[in-house]
């Protein structure tokens, strides 16, 4: 069941939701509006012969830190990584799913390839998955609304744990190296 904006309120009061900083004009009648941050991990794309997942050969890659009131230009078919500004979670009767905004669809810019879904007891930072599939550079800007969060209640208390002992998750609110360093 999605949540409406009067649930979404009712989590954050009992804390089974977690938005830092809340803003309540960002609340939309079923989502909440969040922001980019100002961290990007792009490929290297000169220092990367090829990506082997299987083999685990990764792309090498490079952290950009963008001032606030700076830009990033994301080129035509360019993918980066970029930070979301607010700090999330949910507990473990929740999920929450990403969803891009249509106004920057338009522009060509996709803020997740395949990553949508927020597991249930995951709090963190999120990471978007920047692709601009326009034929000209996308001014992003830490701080723009870029995409926005549906929060779900399951019919059932997940049994699995995102984190903690036993957890299958691998990011948290610390946590933000995608790859692992590219074999030589």
């Amino acid at each position: 069941m999605f949540l409406s904006d009067t649930d979404i309120k009712k989590g954050l009061k009992d804390g089974s939701i977690v938005i830092k900083p809340f803003n309540e004009k960002k609340l939309g009648l079923v989502s909440y509006d969040v922001t980019l941050g100002n961290e990007f991990e792009i490929t290297e794309r000169f220092c990367t012969v090829a990506v082997d997942p299987v083999n685990k050969i990764y792309p090498k890659t490079k952290k950009v830190k963008v001032v606030d009131g700076g830009v990033f230009v994301l080129h035509p078919g360019e993918t980066v990584l970029g930070k979301q500004k607010e700090f999330i979670g949910v507990d473990n009767n929740h999920l929450i799913l990403l969803s891009g905004k249509s106004s920057l669809a338009r522009a060509g810019l996709v803020v997740h390839n395949t990553a949508m879904l927020f597991n249930p007891g995951h709090y963190f930072y999120p990471t978007f998955e920047l692709l601009n599939t326009s034929s000209v550079p996308i001014i992003l800007r830490p701080g723009m609304a870029i995409a926005q969060l549906i929060f779900a209640r399951l019919t059932s208390e997940a049994k699995q744990r995102y984190l903690g002992k036993g957890g299958v998750g691998r990011y948290d609110g610390k946590n933000s190296t995608h790859f692992k360093e590219a074999k030589r």
